[in-house]
C-alpha cells in the first residue's frame, strides 16, 4: 500500500500538478494520523480491560477479608453484650455479705475474663500503602478504604483501655482479697494442706475496697464505648462490603 502511495506521489511531482500533490499529501498525512489514533485506541481498550481485571482482583480479596471482619464484629458485639450485663450484675453484689454470696455471684465477683477481636487486615493495608489505589475508579469507595485503618485503630484503642483496666486494676485487687486455692479441685487429697492452712479469700473487704468498685465501673463504662464503636466499625464495614458487591456484580 505505501508502496503505491509513493509510486502516486513521484507521478504527480513530475507531472507538476502541485495542487494535486498537496491534497494528496494531506489525505496521507491525514490517513497516518486516523491508524495511530485508531492503534492507541486499541491499546488503551486493552489497558482498561487489564486494569479492571486488576480492580476486580483487589475487590474480590478485600471483600473476603470484611466478610470475615463482619463475622468477627458480630461475635464481638454479643460478647460486649453479655460482659456490660455481667459487670452490671456484679455492682449488685457490692455491700452484700460473704454469706449471701452464691458460687455464682463469687465467679462473677472475680471474673477477668476477656477474649480479644482481631480483625483481617492484608487486603486493605495492601491497598492502603501501595499503587493499588490507582486501580480502584470509586472516588467514594476510595475514601471509605483510606478511612476503614483508623476505624480499626480506633477499636484496637479502646480494646488495649480494657485489657489495661483488667490487666493493672481488677487484677491486682482482686489476688489481694481471693486466693487462688478455689478454683483447685474440690475432692483432691493433693490440696488439702494449701485447703487448711492456706489464707482464705476475703469478698468483704474486695466488695467495699475503692479500688475494686472503680475497676469494675471503670471497665464497663470502656465496653459500653467499645460496643459503641463495634457498632458503629460494623455500620462502615457492611457499607464497604456493599459497594464493593456493587463493583463485583455490576456489568
Amino acid at each position: 500500500m505505501m508502496v503505491l502511495f509513493r509510486k502516486v506521489r513521484r507521478n504527480l511531482l513530475r507531472l507538476d500538478k502541485f495542487k494535486s500533490y498537496f491534497i494528496y499529501a494531506l489525505g496521507e498525512v491525514l490517513l497516518i494520523v486516523v491508524g495511530l489514533l485508531i492503534a492507541w485506541k486499541i491499546n488503551n481498550l486493552n489497558e482498561i480491560k487489564k486494569n479492571r481485571i486488576v480492580e476486580l482482583k483487589i475487590y474480590k480479596s478485600l471483600s473476603q477479608e470484611l466478610d470475615t471482619n463482619l463475622i468477627v464484629l458480630d461475635s464481638a458485639i454479643v460478647d460486649y453484650t453479655t460482659s456490660i450485663q455481667k459487670l452490671q450484675n456484679t455492682l449488685n453484689y457490692i455491700g452484700m455479705k460473704p454469706e449471701e454470696l452464691t458460687q455464682e455471684a463469687k465467679t462473677l465477683i472475680v471474673n477477668l475474663n476477656y477474649e480479644k477481636t482481631i480483625f483481617r487486615n492484608e487486603a486493605i493495608n495492601s491497598i492502603n500503602v501501595t499503587n493499588k489505589f490507582e486501580f480502584i475508579e470509586s472516588d467514594s469507595l476510595k475514601q471509605l478504604i483510606a478511612a476503614y485503618p483508623n476505624e480499626l485503630d480506633s477499636f484496637n484503642n479502646q480494646q488495649a483501655k480494657i485489657e489495661s483496666i483488667i490487666t493493672y486494676r481488677l487484677k491486682p485487687i482482686i489476688e489481694k482479697h481471693i486466693s487462688l486455692m478455689e478454683i483447685l479441685p474440690q475432692n483432691s487429697y493433693n490440696y488439702n494442706r494449701i485447703k487448711t492452712f492456706g489464707e482464705q479469700s476475703n469478698y468483704a473487704e474486695l466488695l467495699v475496697s475503692r479500688e475494686y468498685q472503680n475497676g469494675v465501673i471503670d471497665r464497663l463504662l470502656n465496653t459500653k464505648g467499645q460496643l459503641s464503636i463495634a457498632k458503629n466499625l460494623r455500620q462502615k464495614t457492611k457499607k464497604i462490603v456493599t459497594k464493593l458487591n456493587q463493583e463485583l456484580y455490576t456489568p
